[in-house]
C-alpha cells in the first residue's frame, strides 16, 4: 500500500515539474520609466542619466523648457555644453 502512495507521489511531482517546464512564461513588462518605484514621477538627468523626482531635482530652463538635474554640478556641465555648442 505504501509503495502505491510513494509511486503516486513521485508521479505527481514529475507531472508538476514537466508542467512548469512546458508552460508558457509570461514576458516581463517594461516598467514605465517616468514613474519611480514608489509611483512618483521622475525625470532623467540629461547629463548623467540619473532619474530624479521633481522635489529633489535641480531645475534649469533652456528655450522655455524645464530640465531636471540630479545636482548643481550636472546643471553647470549642461550649461557648459550649451556654451560650447552655440555658434560664436
Amino acid at each position: 500500500m505504501i509503495r502505491f502512495l510513494v509511486i503516486g507521489l513521485l508521479l505527481y511531482i514529475g507531472y508538476r515539474i514537466i508542467l512548469s517546464l512546458t508552460s508558457a512564461k509570461k514576458p516581463l513588462e517594461k516598467p514605465d520609466e517616468s514613474l519611480g518605484s514608489a509611483g512618483i514621477e521622475t525625470y532623467k538627468d540629461p547629463v548623467c542619466g540619473v532619474y530624479v523626482s521633481e522635489e529633489s531635482a535641480v531645475i534649469g530652463r533652456h528655450d522655455g523648457q524645464r530640465h531636471y538635474f540630479c545636482s548643481m554640478n550636472c546643471l553647470e556641465k549642461y550649461r557648459e555644453q550649451l556654451d560650447h555648442s552655440s555658434p560664436s
